[in-house]
């Protein structure tokens, strides 16, 4: 998990994240969602906000995609994150009080259920939007 995205300051370079500008695409929709529907609502209220912006910026995303869960090599369940953008990374839509441990530990589970490397949790729960971006 990142838990410094920071640029470097020492060595004077960025640090090199892993879809960085895809990232940062979609933190700036959550701005823009919180921005126009306000803050505290059903949290599908945000993700299909989410989809509205992604569709009118042509960007490929997966909604309600559904990721087989195997338990000894028998399949037990399903996973269904909320969105995935760029094909790449997972947004999950929160209306908590805050982002904690069980949701970044939630995250590394989906992100290894859908052999996917980098996640976005957003929380619309407030007036400032809270997020954090998780690697597995």
């Amino acid at each position: 998990m990142d838990t410094d995205e920071r640029p470097d300051l020492r060595r004077g370079g960025e640090s090199k994240l892993l879809f960085k500008a895809e990232t940062e695409k979609i933190i700036g929709f959550a701005f823009e969602v919180l921005n126009e529907v306000g803050h505290g609502l059903n949290e599908k209220i945000y993700e299909n906000s989410l989809t509205v912006l992604f569709k009118q910026n042509n960007i490929a995303f997966d909604q309600q995609r559904r990721f087989p869960v195997f338990f000894r090599g028998v399949a037990v369940g399903e996973f269904v994150p909320d969105l995935i953008a760029f094909k790449a990374v997972i947004v999950d839509t929160k209306v908590i009080d805050r982002i904690t441990d069980h949701e970044r530990g939630q995250m590394l589970n989906y992100l290894r259920i859908a052999k996917l490397r980098v996640g976005l949790i957003l929380n619309f729960k407030n007036a400032r939007l809270e997020w954090e971006r998780v690697v597995l």
